[in-house]
């Protein structure tokens, strides 16, 4: 045993050292938290960095990447979605039209079973750091007076729980990959917003994935989507992207994209003081939000309660 531990000691000793694309992001939002951290506590009364959840860049409301507190049942099938997160703003400007902000979030899915029990099946994790920017409009005959942009960068891995395992404790064998596999990716993503005085809001964006395991994917993204104010709190929403398919032809590159719609009905409880929270209607088509099923095209519906904080 000890002649094994000292020949393992000597290779990893003499192994190059390499840094990879997720390691080195994590390091550096590790070294910024770090230092927003250092700042707010050696500030003086003006603090440079002064956390708000009041962001600049208002949260998506259809979008199921948006970092978000949410419990959303399934209706068409059994399961659970459990989303628990948020974005905050560490720095605004005195102006309140520029901000750098953070995202933290997991996205889970959950089986359901007898007796209230609800093992995780599969979930997410989401980190990253963002740059929103914010300014007033004039465009003639159109009803829109801002113009909001936010460029995130964020890392996102995915792992199966032991909710996909069978009586023995044994990975459930699905899909193309053994399990377990290891699902990693960061990415840039850019949104322009238009907004009107009553709320209506219409965006578009674009994802580059800078690095991402599996590989032999796309690393071009886009997204659109709509919210609509309606009476007594209400609001529409719709969030579409335009999503690579993993097929491993045997030229080894990707065939094709897939739209992936999410709906959105939904009513703030704003007459009970609560603002930020939302009871809503959702329907799901296209390429899996989770990592571990992201070459699987599926369709649900959910109702539930989302909190924006």
């Amino acid at each position: 045993m000890r002649a094994r531990t000292e020949t393992n000691a000597t290779s990893i000793k003499n192994k190059p050292v390499t840094m990879k694309p997720g390691k080195l992001l994590r390091k550096l939002l590790t070294l910024g938290a770090t230092l927003s951290t250092f700042a707010s506590g050696t500030a003086s009364a003006e603090p440079l960095l002064n956390p708000t959840l009041n962001t600049i860049f208002k949260p998506l409301l259809a979008d199921p990447a948006e970092p978000r507190i949410a419990v959303m049942p399934m209706l068409s099938k059994d399961g659970l979605q459990l989303d628990i997160g948020t974005s905050a703003d560490i720095y605004q400007n005195s102006e309140k039209n520029f901000a750098v902000g953070v995202d933290f979030g997991t996205f889970s899915l959950l089986n359901t079973e007898d007796n209230f029990k609800f093992p995780v099946d599969t979930i997410d994790y989401l980190f990253g750091i963002n740059a929103t920017w914010k300014t007033s409009i004039d465009i003639g005959s159109l009803p829109f007076d801002e113009l909001a942009a936010r460029l995130r960068l964020s890392h996102i891995s995915s792992h199966f729980e032991d909710g996909h395992t069978d009586e023995n404790g044994d990975w459930i064998q699905t899909g193309p990959f053994e399990i377990p596999f290891t699902y990693s990716r960061e990415f840039l993503n850019l949104t322009i917003a238009l907004s009107t005085p009553e709320s209506h809001r219409i965006y578009v964006g674009y994802q580059y994935l800078w690095h991402t395991i599996p590989d032999d994917i796309s690393k071009h993204a886009i997204l659109a989507g709509a919210e609509i104010s309606t009476p007594y709190n209400t609001y529409l929403a719709a969030d579409f992207k335009l999503l690579p398919i993993w097929r491993r032809g045997e030229d080894g590159e990707t065939e094709g994209y897939r739209g992936t719609w999410n709906l959105q009905a939904g009513m703030r409880l704003t007459a009970v003081g609560l603002d930020r929270v939302r009871i809503a209607c959702n329907y799901f088509s296209g390429m899996s939000r989770h990592g571990m099923y992201f070459y699987l095209p599926e369709s649900h519906s959910s109702i539930g309660m989302i909190v924006d904080l």
